[in-house]
């Protein structure tokens, strides 16, 4: 849920259900690499309730579109570890191991 101006679409809240500082966090060091962002920040509303609220003001561009680029951002970089992990664990069992793990059994 977006709670944000009509008249200055370049600030804007964002409401996310069943969410907490894992992604609210992420989000915000990906919003905090994008230079059109002038403010960005975030707060849980009370630790019982599973809501985390994202601010972002930006430089002119709406909010909106930039916490959509942060996302997919953030999607990019998941998809790269992800795949980074997935060809290390890969090499590893096919014992293209670093030397001094020839002794270590993963299965």
């Amino acid at each position: 849920m977006e709670h944000g101006s009509y008249s200055d679409p370049s600030k804007s809240t964002f409401s996310f259900g069943d969410e907490d500082h894992t992604f609210a966090n992420s989000v915000r060091f990906s919003l905090n690499q994008d230079p059109r962002v002038s403010f960005c920040g975030y707060s849980i509303p009370h630790p019982s309730d599973n809501r985390v609220n994202i601010r972002v003001q930006t430089t002119g561009d709406p909010a909106r579109e930039v916490l959509n680029d942060a996302c997919q951002d953030l999607m990019l970089m998941c998809q790269h570890v992800r795949s980074t992990f997935d060809k290390a664990v890969s090499d590893f069992k096919k014992g293209k191991t670093r030397k001094g793990n020839k002794d270590m059994n993963v299965d």
